[in-house]
């Protein structure tokens, strides 16, 4: 049975670094078989174009397997590198994992499919 939501919880920064281990973590989830992998940026302090490569590449690998990304909880610095980048266009983001929870609609996912 599939999970229906994994969250991921990152902290401090997410660069070159970190991102490496950010990507096994999709690589399992997509394994798993979530449909929805919630990215939670609540303790991110810091993102580089590293990061953001990463984020990209675990958008394109969970939509492959016919899952999504989704974001919440990004911090000013984070939220300028996206909209720079126009990224902001791409992500679906939440102010919060309870914004996500009230009013993510599961039917949108159901016509992207």
């Amino acid at each position: 049975m599939r999970e229906e939501i994994k969250v991921i919880k990152l902290s401090g920064n997410l660069n070159a670094t970190t991102s490496q281990e950010f990507r096994q973590n999709i690589t399992e989830i997509v394994e798993v078989g979530a449909r929805i992998v919630l990215v939670d940026f609540q303790d991110v302090t810091f993102m580089d174009s590293s990061g953001l490569g990463a984020l990209v590449l675990a958008f394109k690998t969970l939509r492959a397997a016919d899952a999504q990304l989704v974001l919440c909880s990004i911090n000013e610095q984070v939220r300028i590198l996206f909209e720079l980048t126009n990224m902001d266009r791409v992500f679906e983001i939440f102010p919060n994992q309870e914004e996500f929870h009230q009013n993510f609609s599961f039917q949108d996912l159901i016509h992207q499919t």
